[in-house]
């Protein structure tokens, strides 16, 4: 999965689809309206891109150095037109400066976003598991399927921290 499909699953949940296998039976006319979108999305694209190929690559000749200052204003004008509040902005640039982290230390941002949708469904799981456990936190350990998806989640934790401070050790080795 990636973030356009996590994305697109947000937005379904938003407006009360289930995404999953069942979309097609439950929702057809939102799912074959999302098929002739695109389809419709594609012709336009040729309609409009073949003629302005050259316009195009002139935009990609502009240095970054000047497109990246109009970028970031076109971005700052159009959250605050929206609602005219500074709260937009500061969670614009603030989700831009996680972005950028994001980037520079290697995060796919895909998993990101199906916390994001999946994250609200967990919750509701969490304490309805509570409430029959009357608030004990073992009942995730004492179930063997709970136990068994916890530890896994746990061993690929582990891996990943393991394979993240060697390759960091390894980055610091080449450098002396």
């Amino acid at each position: 999965m990636n973030a356009t499909v996590a994305l697109l699953f947000a937005a379904l949940m938003i407006h009360g689809v289930r995404p999953g296998p069942m979309l097609i039976a439950e929702h057809p006319e939102v799912f074959w309206g999302i098929v002739a979108s695109m389809y419709i999305g594609n012709v336009m694209l040729l309609i409009l891109n073949l003629p302005l190929i050259g316009i195009w690559v002139k935009v990609l000749k502009i240095p970054y150095r000047i497109i990246f200052p109009m970028i970031v204003l076109f971005c700052i004008i159009g959250v605050y037109a929206i609602n005219r509040a500074i709260l937009d902005l500061a969670l614009m640039l603030g989700f831009g400066v996680l972005g950028y982290l994001m980037r520079k230390f290697d995060f796919d941002p895909a998993p990101l976003c199906l916390a994001f949708i999946l994250g609200p469904l967990l919750e509701v799981a969490m304490r309805q598991a509570l409430l029959l456990s009357q608030g004990n936190f073992t009942i995730f350990f004492t179930r063997p399927l709970s136990a068994v998806c916890l530890g896994i989640a746990a061993l690929l934790l582990l891996t990943n921290l393991i394979s993240f401070r060697k390759s960091k050790k390894a980055k610091a080795g080449e450098q002396v």
